[in-house]
C-alpha cells in the first residue's frame, strides 16, 4: 500500500477510533476529529474502500483461527470414527480439518499449510453372537450346583430358540392363510402367538435367574436351531395347518425332552415347562381338529416334511369333499 494510499485510509470518522494490525507490519491509529476529512467525488467510493479494508483483515483473523484449530487437533488426542467413507473427530470432519475437504487446500499468506498426521481409530462391527456358555454369573439360585444349572441353562436356550421361532412361524401363518376356512384359522392363531411370547418371555427371565445369558438374536437362532425353515407361503388354510401339525410335534418332543434334562436338576425349571407343555399340546390338539377325520385318523400322518403334511392335508380335505 502506497503512502499516499494509506494518508487517505487512515483520515476516518473519529467514531471508528481503534487499532488494526497492517500488513507491512505496522500499526495506525485513526485520526482526531481536528483533521480533515479527505473529499471524494462520491460517497460510494469510500464505502467500498473501507470494506475492502476490512474484509483484508477479516479474511486475515480467520486464517490465524483456522490455524488454531489445526494445532489444537493435533495436540490433543484424537477420536475418529469410520462411517460412510469420512473421518470425524471433535465433532468435525477431519478432512476439513487436514484442508482437505470440498474446496482442497487453501494457501493463506504464510504459504501452505503446514502437514499433520492425525491419529485414527477405526470402530469395528463385532461378529454376532452365537456362543450361548459366555459370560455365565459365577452364582445360580440358591442350593443349585452351577455346573448342573449350566445343564440347564443350555437345555432352556434351545427352547428359548424354538419358542422365538414358533411365534414368527405362527404369525406367518396368520398373515398368509387364505380359503374357505380363512377367518376361522386366522383369529385362532393370534391367541397363539401371544402366549408363546409369554413362553419366551419366562424362559428367558429362568435362563436369568440361573445365572445364564438368555440370547435372543435371530442371528444366534439361525445357527442354533436344529429344524428347517418353515417352507408354506400364502396357502389354504388347509395347508397351512397340517404344516403347523408338525411343526407343534417338533416342539412338544424337545420340550418334554428338557423337562427330563431338568427334572433330574431343578424342579422349578421343569414345572415351568411342563406349564408350557400342556399350552403347546393344547393349541396341536385345535390345530388338529381341523385334520382328523371321523375315524380319528389325521391326514398328516406318517408326513416327514413340511410339504408332505401341507399336501396330505389339502388332499385328505378334496376327497372329504
Amino acid at each position: 500500500m502506497t503512502s499516499t494510499a494509506w494518508t487517505r485510509v487512515a483520515r476516518l470518522p473519529a467514531t471508528a477510533r481503534f487499532s488494526l494490525p497492517i500488513a507491512a507490519g505496522r500499526q495506525a491509529s485513526w485520526p482526531t476529529p481536528e483533521e480533515p476529512m479527505p473529499t471524494y467525488r462520491s460517497p460510494k467510493k469510500w464505502q467500498t474502500r473501507w470494506i475492502m479494508l476490512f474484509t483484508c483483515f477479516s479474511t486475515s483473523s480467520r486464517r490465524e483461527a483456522d490455524a488454531d484449530v489445526l494445532d489444537e487437533a493435533a495436540s490433543g488426542e484424537d477420536e475418529a470414527v469410520a462411517g460412510a467413507g469420512v473421518l470425524w473427530q471433535d465433532g468435525r470432519c477431519a478432512s476439513c480439518l487436514t484442508g482437505q475437504g470440498r474446496g482442497g487446500r487453501r494457501e493463506g499468506p504464510q504459504g501452505p499449510p503446514r502437514s499433520r498426521s492425525i491419529r485414527t481409530t477405526v470402530i469395528q462391527r463385532s461378529p454376532p453372537m452365537t456362543d450361548t456358555t459366555q459370560a455365565t454369573a459365577p452364582h445360580t439360585v440358591p442350593g443349585l450346583d452351577p455346573v448342573e444349572a449350566e445343564r440347564v441353562v443350555d437345555a432352556l436356550q434351545g427352547r428359548l430358540h424354538a419358542l422365538n421361532d414358533l411365534a414368527l412361524t405362527l404369525k406367518h401363518v396368520h398373515w398368509n392363510v387364505v380359503g374357505p376356512h380363512f377367518i376361522a384359522v386366522h383369529e385362532m392363531i393370534d391367541p397363539q402367538v401371544d402366549a408363546v411370547r409369554e413362553m419366551a418371555d419366562s424362559t428367558a427371565e429362568r435362563m436369568a435367574a440361573l445365572g445364564g445369558v438368555p440370547i435372543g438374536t435371530p442371528g444366534a437362532l439361525v445357527a442354533g436351531r436344529t429344524w428347517d425353515d418353515y417352507e408354506v407361503g400364502r396357502a389354504d388354510a388347509v395347508a397351512h395347518l397340517g404344516a403347523l401339525d408338525l411343526v407343534y410335534t417338533g416342539v412338544i418332543e424337545d420340550h418334554r425332552a428338557a423337562m427330563k434334562t431338568a427334572g433330574d436338576i431343578d424342579p422349578v425349571t421343569e414345572d415351568m415347562l411342563i406349564g408350557q407343555s400342556a399350552k403347546l399340546e393344547q393349541f396341536q390338539w385345535f390345530v388338529r381338529a381341523h385334520l382328523e377325520s371321523g375315524s380319528g385318523r389325521l391326514s398328516t400322518s406318517g408326513a416327514r416334511t413340511l410339504s408332505e403334511a401341507a399336501g396330505q392335508a389339502v388332499r385328505a380335505s378334496a376327497g372329504g369333499a
